[in-house]
């Protein structure tokens, strides 16, 4: 990855809707230029696709909490990826180092929902039981720097 490809990378996050064309006035290519380098980027999985970004508020979601996964003995990063991935208020997990196993990040529609996703996590077999943490009010959503 050159600078021309952070360059189309950084055009593409301002505007995921910009035209090849366009594209390739600021980077200084022609449009089937900077498309044989888009697709480049999304074979190598630099880009992982195009998306429209939705405020989850906006769609009834707006409760949101960051829970501690602590399980039962030693469990594999697939295991509680099986256990949570069909879970629709679970919107990421990630493994952690630490006391906990993983923290999984809900979304919910209000509290009473969140609760009920929290009692769903908490039956899954494998969990010994959970730390949840109840987000206030979100300071900072930066997209990552191309």
């Amino acid at each position: 990855m050159d600078t021309i490809d952070q360059r189309i990378i950084s055009r593409l996050m301002a505007n995921a809707r910009s035209s090849y064309a366009d594209i390739g006035k600021e980077v200084g290519l022609s449009a089937p230029a900077v498309k044989r380098r888009v697709d480049k980027l999304l074979d190598t999985g630099v880009l992982r696709g195009f998306t429209a970004v939705v405020d989850p508020e906006q769609l009834g979601w707006g409760t949101e909490a960051f829970v501690e996964v602590h399980c039962r003995g030693n469990v594999a990063p697939h295991d509680i990826l099986q256990r949570v991935e069909s879970m629709p208020e679970v919107r990421a997990a990630y493994t952690v180092s630490g006391a906990a196993d993983a923290i999984v990040h809900l979304r919910a529609a209000n509290i009473h929902h969140l609760e009920t996703a929290l009692e769903r996590l908490r039956a899954v077999e494998i969990i010994e039981r959970t730390v949840s943490t109840v987000v206030l009010s979100r300071l900072l959503d930066r997209p990552p720097a191309p």
